[in-house]
């Protein structure tokens, strides 16, 4: 059983099914591994070529990978130089869930001050019913100021637009014809009803980063948190902080999203680099040795990879892999 940085375990009751993406990959006591779209290195490019693409969803999908998530970049800012996967992530999710199997399809996560919250939840719940409950809604402010001036939206009023853009999705989705006044987006009067609702009654929605909010308010509110990687040295403090937050008696997941090159020598120790860059045999004593602090899901971004990628999955498909998908 994980346990916190102080001994304590783990909680491990679901407060509700979340459905089955959700469920594969956050589960108590272990740890999943997925990818942070594009399945391709690009250290030398803001943008990715995409050759591919579906190509690697299918290979992860096969090898047993828990998620693919999406992110949300709406412009190319030269300055910040990262483009993510180019396409909107609703529009991805949909093409992937289509050309995969198993795995879940994410988002990590949606610019919410920016979007129509309406809008989001309509979307959100098609693809609930389109992927046969393979998707994870995953939720952020962003982390480029520039973009907030281009959508006429104030970045200082980003973290009270998130809660009330949050709050609307969860109306709309979780109530029939429900009456809910909004600081941002407007007012429903209880004479109108989104459909369809989601597939086992409530959408499975995360944090991607802070979103500007406190760790106390994200336990409370979302279904799982997954932050950048921080000092290692740190993590322990940082899953006891969120773990102690969760309401008594629920399984909330904590993870977090890091660049990630794995080195061909399989003996190589953690290389101290933007990103995690490691041999195999010490990757899976680290991870081994996080599951236990409480880790639960790992997002790797292959774009500062040495390698291309389909050795990389190969590889962690063959040797990491088996030492984490047991029962």
């Amino acid at each position: 059983m994980a346990t916190t940085a102080s001994g304590e375990p783990q909680a491990t009751v679901a407060s509700a099914a979340r459905g089955q993406g959700y469920e594969a990959v956050f589960q108590p006591g272990k740890l999943t591994f997925g990818f942070i779209a594009p399945l391709e290195s690009y250290p030398d490019s803001p943008a990715p070529s995409m050759r591919n693409h579906l190509d690697m969803a299918r290979t992860a999908d096969d090898a047993g990978f828990s998620v693919i998530w999406l992110r949300d970049v709406a412009f190319y800012d030269p300055s910040f130089g990262d483009l993510g996967q180019l396409f909107d992530p609703i529009s991805y999710a949909g093409y992937l869930a289509a050309a995969t199997r198993r795995i879940a399809i994410g988002t990590a996560g949606i610019v919410l001050p920016l979007r129509d919250p309406l809008a989001i939840a309509k979307q959100a719940t098609t693809l609930d019913h389109l992927t046969d409950n393979r998707f994870i809604l995953g939720l952020s402010s962003g982390d480029r100021p520039v973009e907030y001036p281009a959508f006429g939206i104030d970045f200082d009023s980003r973290a009270e637009r998130f809660r009330d853009a949050y709050a609307l999705i969860r109306a709309v989705t979780e109530q029939n014809f429900p009456s809910h006044h909004t600081a941002y987006f407007g007012m429903l009067a209880g004479k109108l009803d989104m459909v369809p609702k989601p597939v086992l009654g409530r959408l499975p929605i995360i944090a991607v980063g802070r979103a500007g909010q406190s760790v106390e308010w994200l336990a409370e509110n979302m279904d799982g948190w997954i932050w950048h990687q921080s000092d290692f040295n740190r993590l322990g403090d940082v899953i006891a902080r969120w773990i102690g937050a969760i309401p008594t008696g629920t399984f909330k997941p904590y993870g977090y999203g890091t660049f990630f090159d794995l080195d061909r020598d399989r003996d190589a120790p953690l290389s101290p680099v933007r990103g995690l860059s490691i041999g195999r045999k010490a990757l899976i004593e680290l991870w081994k040795r996080q599951r236990d602090l409480g880790v639960n899901h790992i997002a790797l971004n292959l774009k500062m990879s040495r390698r291309p990628a389909t050795e990389l999955l190969d590889e962690l498909g063959e040797h990491v892999l088996p030492h984490f998908n047991v029962d």
